[in-house]
């Protein structure tokens, strides 16, 4: 597998990253809603420098990233409790 090294910007700082080629229009996207969550942020509150909206960004982002894990973790245990209930119904009508 080949990799890629592009530079990207967050916050007027460049990064380099080296990705895969077919994850780079993943994480140009990325630094495109970091940077519009930065402005709108920016709009919204005080702030002495970039540095202040991206750790705003971040917060936002891993929240939501926890929200969604709590979300899908209970998911799973709520399917294993059905399918716990049927493989028992199953179990008690083919001992009959």
């Amino acid at each position: 597998m080949s990799e890629l090294t592009i530079s990207l910007h967050i916050a007027d700082r460049p990064y380099k990253l080296v990705i895969a080629p077919e994850h780079e229009k993943l994480f140009r996207h990325a630094i495109e809603l970091i940077e519009k969550r930065m402005r709108d942020y920016s709009g919204s509150y005080a702030y002495k420098d970039k540095q202040d909206l991206l750790a705003m960004v971040a917060l936002e982002y891993a929240t939501n990233y926890l929200q969604d894990e709590q979300m899908l973790s209970g998911r799973g245990e709520t399917h294993e409790l059905k399918l716990a209930k049927i493989d028992k119904l199953l179990a008690e009508y083919l001992e009959r």
